[in-house]
């Protein structure tokens, strides 16, 4: 067996109504801490699900402000905003509360208010120097997984993203709440949930850093997303099926945070940079596709994924591969997401602009099982369009 390492989130708490005892479990934690930032963003806040949380700390002596201004696929401008709020109040610990935007700019609020680097120094893979304020996080969404990854992604210029991946980003504290995902709508709940699911297949598959446990995490990931979406998508009230969709979602984060995820991101990332779709359907719209293109390399681990997702697919090899691909299909179409690069507003004149810009993601399509040239992409989005 090859050497591995294996790194995640110290403390996990997952527990239905457990946002509503934050105080309690910052206090646990972190009994000195006096003052707090919770980031979140604009249509969270609207729920008025920040509330219960905002008084829960507040009743255990911390002081708080709320940093709203989280935009989907934050721009650097948003990141800075929020470091200068956590500077001028002076906090002593972050909290993300929302969906991976809104964890990745606590996490990059964690890491740059101690004023050692700017944000500039940190992207790539290691590059965060020194120490970081206290980080916890709470999603509101079963997707990225970000409440137990090491990875910040930002936006940096129309069609340009970067990532900030470092061991300082791995949060103290992760506390799956299903309340807190209740009124997800369905295509929300729908694109996240497949975002979930691109990165547990993309973590069993890739080419670097696989291991035993990012396998098992995976698989146990696949296993409850697949099982449990198309019943959240039908009935959002479903506590149960909504905390087994965030706990599938965390499990994935934890895998794909060791064993990194591959072409089906290099590829969205465009489509959400240039055409502002949201990370979930930017990875729904191209993953059958890729994963198609990943066959001649990938078919013994699609087969074996197979079992979980389309446990009656049968017959060769190729034959169960091919069934999990349909299978995720179908599911797509249960869910009513939405299936086209045209339907989010991309013409075919832009693909070979967003074949362009996927090839600048050399740090994601190093990880794919099967080498992608601009052609290739230019050939994957045309399956999507």
């Amino acid at each position: 067996m090859s050497a591995f390492q294996f790194r995640t989130v110290p403390h996990l708490i997952s527990e239905p109504g457990a946002s509503s005892e934050l105080g309690t479990h910052v206090r646990q934690h972190f009994p000195a801490v006096r003052r707090a930032l919770l980031v979140t963003d604009p249509g969270f806040l609207a729920t008025g699900l920040v509330a219960t949380p905002l008084r829960s700390l507040r009743d255990a002596g911390i002081e708080v402000q709320v940093f709203s201004d989280v935009q989907a696929d934050p721009p650097e401008a948003v990141v800075l905003a929020a470091v200068e709020q956590a500077t001028l109040f002076h906090v002593e610990l972050v909290i993300g509360l929302g969906g991976g935007s809104s964890m990745d700019v606590a996490k990059l609020i964690a890491v740059l208010a101690p004023g050692q680097q700017t944000l500039a120094d940190m992207y790539g893979i290691g590059k965060v120097q020194g120490a970081r304020l206290p980080l916890v996080q709470l999603p509101t969404t079963a997707g990225t997984g970000s409440e137990v990854t090491n990875i910040a992604i930002v936006t940096t210029g129309a069609a340009s993203k970067m990532g900030v991946v470092a061991a300082q980003l791995y949060a103290d504290l992760a506390i799956l709440d299903a309340s807190l995902t209740l009124g997800l709508p369905p295509a929300v709940t729908a694109a996240t949930g497949i975002d979930a699911m691109v990165h547990a297949i993309e973590a069993y598959t890739t080419a670097h850093l696989k291991n035993p446990l990012s396998d098992m995490l995976a698989r146990q990931a696949l296993s409850l997303l697949s099982a449990n979406l198309v019943r959240v998508c039908r009935n959002g009230d479903d506590l149960a099926a909504r905390q087994a969709m965030l706990l599938g979602a965390m499990l994935a984060g934890q895998a794909f945070s060791n064993a990194p995820v591959a072409a089906v991101h290099a590829l969205a990332y465009p489509i959400g940079a240039m055409f502002h779709v949201p990370h979930g359907l930017s990875n729904a719209l191209v993953m059958p596709h890729v994963l198609r293109f990943n066959l001649s390399h990938a078919t013994p681990m699609y087969a074996e994924l197979a079992a979980i997702v389309a446990p009656q697919a049968s017959g060769s090899e190729e034959a169960r591969a091919q069934g999990l691909i349909a299978a995720l299909q179908a599911l797509a179409v249960e869910t009513g997401i939405v299936r086209t690069l045209r339907e989010v507003g991309v013409a075919e004149s832009e693909l070979d602009a967003l074949a362009e810009a996927a090839m600048l993601q050399t740090r994601l399509l190093g990880n794919n099982p099967r080498i992608v040239t601009v052609d290739d992409a230019r050939a994957i989005y045309a399956a999507a369009w």
